[in-house]
């Protein structure tokens, strides 16, 4: 590890809000990148066409290609290796082809409408598919969200895509035909959309810097007497679709099956979860509404050295450990050497890749041979678990860049770059923690834990021996 030291807890500086309030678009050269980047992947897995589904919830393939999400409605986008794509769009989406960013042919499909809306120009769904290039005796591949990894099935014989509509890619297909799950064109260890471009950075740096503003904004918000509703006020911003549930939750969760903000007070020991992504990157921050570790019940009053240090001497060791080309299973190893999961009692990948999606998919799990890549966005998410104790949290968003992708982010995106030299000084001489160049912080307040909510001069630090300091 980088520079370990002790990790402490005391009088610690705050980081300030650094959203520039500015979305930023991405560039018709990266739109066109992109769609070449999935039609060589294509002709690597020889599919003659591609049909890549999306929906409000489940669209994210499908914005990456054409811009944006169908809304509350199903399409679907059709690519074929002869140059023809399709977007085949219900009612009150098909409007929108004309404005996306792929060119394709607007094929009207009512069956992807909302109920009972009109079906004029109705056929079948087969047709339609035929319509949009897709022939008999082809290999076809079809793209929903997921990456399955399956140790027991087929697959590329999984479809997490509306039945109706692998029936009729089936049909187009007919019986010489082969239709796989081709979503690791897109995600997974090969996946086009793991890597970034500056442009692509800072797109959905804006989204990971506007989710931690609002962190932080809720973090000193939060007091005795304050609301659940008026922490939830305090996560949303510009109008921006979350990738998450939003969560602001004091005391007893989930009462009556209800995963949002109440009209609740928060009281004193309350155990307080903030939670909030936006396109780019996710914030968390779990602890107690408490001062002091003195406010807490007896058997509490070790939080601190039970749970916390521990946890955060696992996310200083990742910063510190993570880089450009070690493998995700060197990573996992290394968290499980400092937190092991049996006593800690994490379950699920200690880190994962974030784009449009909180979570996208993850290199980062046991045996893991994936290569930790220039370009990669990733979340610190790591969810310890110790009974009879609040969690703890600090998850926020880093990307990896290696020199090449950093000298055209200080070229491209040189306000980008700035605020990252400023994030990076931040962690190193405020919080003391230090990462490999390679380690670029996509928001002001990547590791900064305060455990005891009601105290907001105090969080989570390392201090360096003298001698560590001097070198």
């Amino acid at each position: 590890m980088r520079g370990s030291g002790e990790i402490c807890y005391g009088t610690v500086m705050p980081p300030k809000p650094d959203c520039t309030g500015v979305p930023v678009l991405l560039s018709d050269a990266v739109m066109e990148k992109r769609c070449r980047a999935v039609l060589e992947r294509m002709e690597q897995e020889n599919l003659d066409s591609l049909v890549v589904y999306g929906d409000l919830e489940h669209g994210q393939n499908f914005a990456y290609l054409t811009g944006f999400l169908p809304r509350f409605e199903e399409a679907l986008l059709v690519l074929n290796k002869g140059g023809h794509h399709a977007m085949m769009m219900g009612n009150e989406n098909l409007n929108k082809v004309s404005c996306a960013r792929i060119k394709a042919q607007a094929i009207h499909v009512p069956f992807f409408s909302l109920p009972n809306q009109p079906m004029g120009g109705e056929c079948s769904l087969t047709e339609c598919f035929r319509e949009a290039g897709l022939k008999e005796e082809s290999r076809i591949g079809i793209v929903g969200w997921k990456y399955f990894t399956s140790r027991i099935l087929d697959n590329r014989q999984l479809f997490d895509v509306p039945s109706y509509i692998v029936e009729a890619v089936r049909d187009a297909a007919g019986p010489d035909g082969i239709v796989v799950n081709a979503a690791d064109i897109f995600i997974g260890k090969k996946g086009v959309r793991c890597i970034n471009t500056a442009n692509e950075l800072a797109h959905y740096e804006f989204g990971a810097a506007l989710a931690s503003d609002c962190i932080l904004k809720a973090m000193d918000h939060l007091d005795i007497g304050v609301k659940e509703t008026e922490l939830g006020a305090d996560l949303q911003a510009l109008g921006q679709k979350n990738s998450v549930v939003t969560i602001a939750a004091a005391g007893k969760r989930f009462e009556k099956a209800n995963l949002y903000p109440m009209d609740k007070d928060v009281k004193l020991g309350d155990p307080v979860s903030l939670t909030v992504g936006y396109r780019g990157g996710l914030s968390s921050r779990c602890g107690y509404a408490v001062h002091s570790e003195n406010e807490l019940p007896e058997a509490n009053r070790n939080y601190l050295d039970r749970v916390v240090k521990p946890y955060y001497h696992a996310i200083v060791s990742w910063l510190g450990e993570i880089h450009c080309g070690m493998s995700g299973g060197e990573l996992y190893d290394r968290i499980e050497q400092i937190l092991p999961k049996e006593e800690y009692r994490w379950s699920l990948c200690p880190g994962h890749l974030t784009a449009d999606e909180e979570w996208m998919s993850s290199p980062v799990y046991e045996a893991s041979e994936e290569i930790l890549k220039s370009g990669m966005m990733l979340q610190t998410d790591i969810i310890p678990s110790v009974p009879g104790y609040a969690g703890t949290s600090v998850e926020s968003t880093i990307a990896l860049a290696d020199e090449t992708l950093r000298m055209e982010i200080q070229k491209e995106e040189p306000q980008l770059w700035e605020r990252i030299v400023k994030r990076r000084s931040y962690l190193e001489k405020v919080l003391g923690i230090r990462m490999h160049p390679d380690v670029l912080p996509m928001c002001s307040t990547v590791a900064y834990l305060r455990p005891f909510l009601l105290e907001k001069g105090k969080a989570m630090y390392v201090k360096h021996r003298q001698a560590d300091s001097d070198n």
